[in-house]
């Protein structure tokens, strides 16, 4: 049973990421209105007469979300009866399912009532939230069987700090790239990495400061993710789960930022446009997980601290944690 339900978890994930990506293709198609103000069917119609391109995206995208939708409730539900005694697992049931629904609701919102471009730019943040909760419920399910566990790490604060700093800040950065799309703002600024319209280094409307304003939140998480990543390096080599982690981070978001430029270089290539959006989907799950390991880390650090002196001193030498100089 146990193995059932982490091929059934991988499966999940697996599926949300298909939904993030399918609504970055809808938006960057243009194709959320191929099936007009009617919603869910297309046109009023239970099978489409008059077949587009568009139509085909956007109705994929719906049967895609509605079926990875069921997948997440049943994941909730088995995972809630499996692993309720994991103190996690019942609020990322929760979030997971409830964020799909709310995505879900406002997609359906902006095909019927139309809504603005700043209110459209949350619809891939609220699914992004969604992922990283099905993502880490299947992290949870793999570590039932001790394969993959992190149950006696603590992180020093500077480093909790961090990862919920730069979690919170990813998220603006998601926005911000989102806002660039839903208003037609990608190819504004056809130079990179300035914005040199008629030659003036500054931004001159609304639109080339969406623009500079997206790659400037990208390259701060850059420089921030390589700095976190060389403190990684330095003081958690002991700790695996740390160190690989902020590795593979300073992959993608290197992967992100390249991506990003070749968006505007190659002029709005769909498959590079995609990728751009896979590796912010990966990262943000990344973080997301840093995030669970610093609440364990709170928990276990509250444990050491109740634990007399000489259970204290055998614990430290157990689960050693070097503090950042």
């Amino acid at each position: 049973m146990q193995r059932l339900l982490k091929w059934f978890a991988v499966l999940t994930t697996i599926g949300m990421l298909m939904v993030l990506l399918g609504g970055a293709l809808v938006t960057k198609t243009e194709s959320g209105m191929g099936c007009g103000r009617s919603w869910p069917l297309c046109h009023g119609e239970l099978i489409p007469s008059n077949i587009t391109p568009e139509l085909i995206i956007e109705l994929a995208h719906r049967v895609v979300s509605g079926g990875v939708g069921i997948l997440v409730l049943v994941l909730s539900v088995w995972s809630w009866k499996a692993l309720g005694h994991v103190r996690e697992t019942k609020f990322l049931a929760l979030v997971s399912f409830f964020f799909l629904v709310l995505q879900g609701l406002i997609g359906a919102a902006a095909v019927k009532w139309g809504q603005s471009d700043f209110v459209l730019a949350l619809h891939f943040g609220i699914s992004l939230i969604s992922f990283a909760s099905v993502l880490l419920l299947t992290l949870l399910i793999f570590e039932v069987d001790k394969k993959f566990q992190a149950e006696k790490l603590v992180l020093d604060k500077r480093m909790q700090k961090h990862i919920i700093g730069i979690t919170i800040y990813s998220y603006a950065v998601v926005y911000s790239g989102a806002l660039v799309r839903h208003t037609n703002a990608s190819l504004v600024c056809r130079d990179w990495p300035f914005c040199l319209n008629d030659s003036i280094m500054l931004p001159g409307n609304m639109y080339e400061w969406i623009q500079m304003g997206h790659r400037a939140a990208a390259g701060i998480i850059f420089l921030w993710v390589g700095y976190i990543t060389i403190l990684a390096v330095r003081h958690y080599r002991h700790q695996k789960v740390v160190f690989w982690g902020w590795i593979i981070s300073f992959i993608l978001v290197s992967l992100q930022v390249a991506f990003g430029a070749m968006v505007v270089i190659s002029r709005l290539n769909l498959f590079i446009a995609l990728g751009h959006a896979f590796f912010i989907s990966c990262l943000f799950g990344v973080f997301s997980y840093f995030i669970l390991l610093t609440a364990r880390s709170k928990k276990n650090a509250a444990a050491l601290a109740s634990v007399p002196p000489a259970a204290e001193k055998e614990n430290n030498a157990a689960h050693r944690s070097v503090p950042v100089q």
